[in-house]
This record gives C-alpha cells, sequence and structure tokens, in this order.
C-alpha cells in the first residue's frame, strides 16, 4: 500500500516535471498541472483507502 502511494505520487512529480517542458501558454499548463494533481489524488485516495 505505502509503496504504491509513493510511486504514484513520484509519477506525478515527474509528469508536472514534464509538463513543465512542453512549449505550451500558461493559461494551457495550468490547466494541465490541476487535471494531473486532481487525478494524483484521486489515486493517492485510492490507496489509502478512502474510496
Amino acid at each position: 500500500m505505502l509503496v504504491g502511494a509513493l510511486v504514484t505520487f513520484l509519477v506525478v512529480i515527474l509528469i508536472l516535471y514534464l509538463i513543465n517542458l512542453l512549449p505550451l501558454d500558461g493559461r494551457a499548463k495550468q490547466i494541465c498541472r490541476v487535471i494531473v494533481i486532481v487525478l494524483g489524488v484521486i489515486s493517492l485516495l485510492k490507496y489509502l483507502a478512502v474510496f
């Protein structure tokens, strides 16, 4: 359980880093960041057996 949550956290960090490297305008990057963070939080809550 803890390993899965840690892997999910690391994947979210990696995806956020890669989004910063993309040549997008500020609004599109912000939308992508919000989507990734929301999906990451939902995934972490599943690992912590909240859902």
